[in-house]
């Protein structure tokens, strides 16, 4: 993982968001995501500066993953690395909107 995906790992891991198991460095089909809630359903990806490069390539995996039911999220390293708490709430609302009510 990048310096900033281990950021973004320190808000995941250990059940901190509403509760919820993340995993890091997950396959699912043919594709390893940055990280994944089972539960959810739910994908979070980490886009470098290198994403201008592979925009076409993210957009057919998105695609892909939506059409199995996945819900996709996106950020950039800058937003992660500089915004990390605005990441964690929007993640966190995110996780909430998503879960199953009781």
């Amino acid at each position: 993982m990048t310096k900033v995906e281990w950021k973004l790992w320190s808000r995941l891991n250990r059940r901190q968001l509403a509760g919820f198991k993340f995993r890091r460095q997950a396959p699912i089909g043919p594709y390893v995501v940055d990280f994944y809630c089972p539960a959810l359903r739910l994908v979070i990806e980490v886009d470098g500066p290198q994403h201008d490069e592979t925009e076409l390539e993210d957009a057919e995996r998105d695609r892909w993953l939506k059409a199995r039911g996945y819900r996709v999220l996106r950020f950039s390293a800058d937003e992660v690395y500089d915004e990390t708490d605005d990441v964690a709430e929007t993640l966190y609302w995110e996780v909430v909107r998503g879960s199953p009510s009781p």
